[in-house]
């Protein structure tokens, strides 16, 4: 059994890392392209905040070492994110918004928790207060890509889905979850549960929505023995 769950967790960590990994392409877009597009925020602040109360939840809890050292090593990624979309953020608007939630979700509030927890909590109490915190916020981090998926409905284009972000968040609230079982640790499977169907229905919406590519359809329109040309040209439209 001590196998299995030491698979688990090992597996567990390297999906967790790939999840704060996987939105890479996005920021290299975004800084080749010098604009944020219309990209959200939301998902990259959500995701370092859950970072933040993993960490600690980690340090405290005995035996969880591994716990905090990934989402260690997710919080710096999800600040360089952060460092980059308001380097080139579309407009100020939006820089503004930003720099605001940033401030106020990854540098206030966690700052002031853990203090009041520190001082005010001990033992278990404090473990478990931790742990409703990391449901919550890992909660709202498997839902903050449904920002996007609201622009995908209203589009009908999957262009602003983060894809591997969806896919990952998949795969890694499914590994969770099993891992969750083994232990009977619920402040880990609640979330990861909650993940995993959200993850599921964010892939089915782009499955829905997904459309071939150009040379597919030119491809579909000469078997037909047809030639149709846009009547609004694609230039401004970014691959």
């Amino acid at each position: 059994m001590f196998s299995i769950i030491a698979l688990f967790g090992i597996l567990g960590n390297i999906t967790t890392g790939l999840v704060y990994l996987s939105p890479a392409k996005t920021f290299w877009r975004i800084a080749r392209n010098r604009s944020t597009e219309e990209f959200e925020s939301i998902p990259y602040i959500c995701k370092l905040l859950n970072a933040y109360q993993w960490v600690y939840y980690g340090i405290i809890k005995p035996n969880s070492v591994l716990v905090a050292t990934i989402n260690g090593f997710g919080a710096v990624v999800e600040l360089v994110f952060i460092v980059i979309f308001l380097m080139f953020a579309s407009t100020q608007k939006i820089r503004v918004r930003t720099a605001i939630l940033f401030g106020v979700l990854d540098l206030v509030f966690p700052a002031v928790s853990f203090l009041l927890m520190q001082l005010m909590l001990h033992g278990q109490l404090r473990i478990d207060i931790s742990g409703m915190f990391c449901v919550v916020f890992s909660m709202i981090t498997y839902g903050s890509p449904l920002s996007a998926m609201k622009t995908v409905v209203a589009t009908k284009s999957v262009e602003y889905m983060p894809l591997l972000l969806s896919f990952f968040l998949f795969i890694n609230g499914g590994v969770w979850t099993v891992y969750a079982f083994l232990t009977d640790d619920y402040f880990i499977g609640i979330p990861n549960g909650t993940g995993f169907l959200l993850g599921t229905a964010q892939l089915i919406l782009y499955v829905i929505y997904m459309k071939p590519k150009p040379s597919e359809k030119i491809s579909d329109n000469l078997e037909d023995g047809s030639k149709h040309e846009p009547l609004i040209p694609s230039s401004n439209l970014v691959s």
